[in-house]
C-alpha cells in the first residue's frame, strides 16, 4: 500500500557498483535539506552483482511514497530499475517527476552482467503517464552508457534533455562530487526555483 504524502519527498539511486556515499549523492542530499525537503539516499542491495527482482523488491519497500510530492533522482543502473519498477507499479495518482543521469534501457557492450534489467520491453508511454515532469541529464562523452541511449531514453519518455560537454559518467573518479546540474533541474521540476 502505497503511503500518500504531503510535503516533498525526494528518493535518489544509485547504480551500479555504488552506495549513498558515492559519487555526487551525498552532496545534493544535502542541498535538498537545506531547503527543507525529505530525502532518502537507497541503498540498494548487493552492487556488485545487482539482481532486478531483488532491485525491485528493494523499491517497493523502500520507495513507497508515491505521490504527487515524490520525485526521484536516479543515476545510471538506477534509472532502468527505477523504470522497471514504475512500470509495474499501482499508482493512486502522477508522481511528480524523476530526473535520470545517465539513463540507459538498452544493454550497455561493456556491462553484459546488467543485461537483466534490460531484457524486458518497456511501455515508455505507460511510465510517461505516471511521471508528471521528467527530465534526461547526459554526457557526450559517458564512456559506459552511450550519449545515444540517454538520447534516445528521453525522447521515449518525452523527457526534457540535458546535454553535458565533459561529464563522463557523472564518476567521483571523473570528478563528480557535486552535480549542481542535478539540483537546478530538480528544483524548478519542483517549483523551488525560477
Amino acid at each position: 500500500m502505497n503511503k500518500i504524502h504531503s510535503s516533498k519527498q525526494v528518493y535518489i539511486i544509485h547504480g551500479y557498483g555504488a552506495s549513498p556515499q558515492s559519487h555526487w549523492f551525498s552532496w545534493l542530499k544535502n542541498k535538498l535539506l537545506q531547503d527543507g525537503i525529505e530525502v532518502d539516499i537507497l541503498q540498494m542491495p548487493t552492487p556488485l552483482s545487482p539482481s532486478l527482482p531483488e532491485w525491485l523488491d528493494y523499491l517497493s519497500r523502500h520507495a513507497d511514497i508515491l505521490a504527487r510530492s515524490t520525485y526521484f533522482v536516479a543515476h545510471s543502473l538506477g534509472c532502468v530499475s527505477l523504470l522497471n519498477y514504475l512500470q509495474q507499479a499501482t499508482l493512486k495518482e502522477q508522481i511528480g517527476g524523476l530526473v535520470l543521469v545517465s539513463g540507459f534501457t538498452k544493454a550497455l557492450p561493456s556491462l553484459p552482467v546488467l543485461d537483466e534489467f534490460t531484457k524486458e520491453r518497456f511501455n515508455y508511454s505507460q511510465v510517461a503517464d505516471k511521471v508528471n515532469k521528467r527530465a534526461v541529464i547526459a554526457s557526450k562523452d559517458d564512456p559506459i552508457v552511450p550519449f545515444s541511449f540517454s538520447k534516445d531514453l528521453a525522447g521515449e519518455i518525452h523527457a526534457d534533455f540535458y546535454e553535458v560537454e565533459h561529464g563522463g559518467h557523472f564518476l567521483e573518479s571523473d570528478g563528480f562530487t557535486t552535480l549542481p546540474i542535478s539540483y537546478e533541474v530538480l528544483s524548478r521540476m519542483m517549483g523551488l526555483a525560477d
